[in-house]
């Protein structure tokens, strides 16, 4: 043992151990091979550098692409010099060089853009009681124009009896998803477009229950014809119509939203407790008048009448068998104050809508945006003209963008559209769907009022039992074309509707007011809001409010803060 001899090391690298040796060093690092230099006396090396003018790099360029040196023609003149066998034997051990690879051109696809089209457009509203029917209807229309087609129809109908309810088939047209299927309620607002020579449409199924009146009101406030169905099923009519139904409801709140004519139509009555019985029909009729003037509507020029069946199509696109309904040719000829046009679709191609104004400051107010290469929102045009290309300003955060586009019917895209469209519109990449929400509204210069407080005229309809006043600071639910805030009352400026005698003094201004009254009053919402004044554009000046799942009241702006 040697004490002197140094600690013991491990060596990864040593070839071998010998005891008491030193480590070998290692092994050198592996160089590279050195490129072996053609041979100065090759024939074919001679041949190429002559080509290559001397240019030894050029002449080893043209070595490595054999290809490209037979494809030389001056390279005949030295063949004398070629050893052919071995640049035979070179071309044939290079791999032939890839054929260049061309890039890949982007073929953008080109869609045509359309011209406004001449014809009328009418958003119809689908509205009553729940199970009165506008579902079957309003996929009826649909089919009986042509929109859906006969296998789909019958794919339906299998479905609708597995479900075992062979008459919701037509409504699966409109009520799309499984809740709706399932249940036979409308939930949220269906949306299709039809069209007939004189017109085009798209139509609105409204839901029925209750539980979803803030849905209908979204639907309604787009609409200009109001489609009112009625069943005309013993007990069922009974049911909608009664305090607490929703027939009256849906009604009100179509003329206060704008709806400007209303339609109603007498539906089943084909069901075998009515069989076309012209005393059902005149009953229905008799009991909805006095409440359709109350809501506001002048009955011989807004409103009109019509008995159908929307299950079997009668009076709906053809007239119903005078075998089935011998009354209803001459009903018109009797003088009787309903209708001159004999089916709906007649009628809805007869009605003439007026005051839309092209030429006014343009507002649409948004009804939802989504994300499709850009942001896109949804909206009617209530007033003025929007154009491709046009500047933009979005209230109430004042947001200025780009029209890049305009769409109808969801995909087919035109150049401009008027006062009563239902658009797509392609914003500008400086806006996001973050930056949008339902209720803002789309301006031209000058863009409409964005306010915290109004002066609004509010008449009290239906107050809450346990709540049958109003005073100052009184909250609810405010509905505005397409917005939705709460609302505080702040003043009662004054009752309006007080019936005095000539010459009486009027009475002190009372804190509150009891269903009934029409008052004057101040209003305040949490957050800014898009309103504008009623005598300016009734459809941005008109609003609903709701308090506890029921419509309390109506009124119209009269002046902003």
């Amino acid at each position: 043992m040697n004490p002197n001899a140094a600690s013991f090391s491990f060596s990864a690298g040593a070839s071998e151990w010998t005891p008491g040796g030193a480590a070998p060093p290692p092994p050198p690092a592996p160089t590279e091979e050195a490129k072996p230099v053609p041979e100065e006396k090759d024939k074919l090396w001679k041949c190429v550098l002559k080509l290559a003018n001397n240019d030894r790099s050029e002449a080893k360029r043209l070595l490595q692409n054999p290809h490209e040196l037979i494809g030389n023609e001056s390279v005949w003149e030295h063949m004398d010099l070629v050893d052919l066998e071995k640049l035979e034997k070179s071309q044939q051990a290079a791999p032939a060089p890839p054929p260049p690879v061309e890039e890949e051109k982007v073929v953008e696809e080109v869609v045509e853009v359309q011209e406004e089209d001449p014809r009328e457009h009418l958003n119809v509203v689908f509205i009553g009681h729940v199970d009165a029917g506008k579902s079957t209807l309003s996929g009826n229309i649909l089919y009986l124009t042509g929109y859906v087609d006969k296998r789909t129809i019958e794919k339906y109908e299998r479905e609708a009896k597995q479900r075992n309810r062979e008459s919701w088939f037509l409504a699966f047209i409109m009520d799309t998803n499984e809740e709706e299927r399932a249940k036979g309620k409308t939930v949220e607002v269906g949306r299709a477009p039809f069209e007939t020579e004189a017109k085009r449409y798209t139509i609105l199924d409204a839901p029925g229950h209750k539980n979803y009146v803030p849905h209908m009101i979204s639907g309604a406030a787009q609409a200009d014809v109001g489609i009112l169905v009625i069943s005309a099923r013993r007990g069922e009519f009974e049911t909608g119509f009664e305090r607490g139904g929703q027939t009256r409801e849906h009604a009100m709140l179509c003329k206060t939203l704008g709806v400007r004519f209303l339609i109603v139509v007498i539906n089943k009555m084909d069901d075998p407790t009515v069989k076309w019985q012209r005393e059902r029909f005149d009953e229905c009729v008799s009991k909805l008048k006095p409440f359709l003037k109350t809501c506001g509507y002048i009955i011989k020029k807004e409103v009109r009448f019509i008995p159908i069946s929307g299950l079997t199509g009668a009076n709906v696109l053809k007239e119903v068998d005078s075998k089935a309904c011998s009354w209803w040719d001459s009903c018109s000829k009797e003088g009787h104050p309903i209708s001159s046009e004999k089916t709906l679709l007649e009628m809805l191609d007869k009605l003439q809508i007026e005051g839309r104004d092209a030429n006014a400051p343009l507002r649409i107010p948004l009804l939802d945006r989504y994300h499709d290469r850009g942001c896109m929102t949804m909206g009617k045009v209530e007033a003025g003209r929007v154009r491709k290309g046009d500047k933009v300003i979005i209230m109430p955060t004042k947001t200025e963008t780009t029209v890049e586009g305009i769409f109808v019917n969801d995909t087919v895209p035109i150049v401009s559209a008027k006062p009563g469209e239902n658009v797509h519109i392609k914003l500008g990449n400086n806006v996001n769907i973050d930056d949008i929400c339902k209720g803002f509204v789309l301006c031209k210069q000058p863009p409409c009022r964005a306010v915290l407080s109004f002066t609004a005229q509010l008449a009290l309809v239906d107050l809450l039992e346990h709540k049958p006043i109003v005073t100052a600071g009184y909250e609810c639910m405010l509905h505005a074309h397409t917005v939705e805030s709460e609302v505080v009352v702040d003043k009662i400026i004054e009752q309006i509707n007080i019936k005095l005698k000539p010459g009486q003094p009027k009475p002190r201004v009372l804190p509150y007011a009891k269903q009934g009254a029409v008052i004057l009053c101040t209003m305040t919402v949490p957050q800014t809001i898009c309103l504008e004044p009623f005598e300016d554009l009734q459809q941005l000046g008109r609003f609903t409010l709701r308090d506890e799942g029921k419509s309390i009241a109506i009124g119209k702006v009269v002046a902003l803060e």
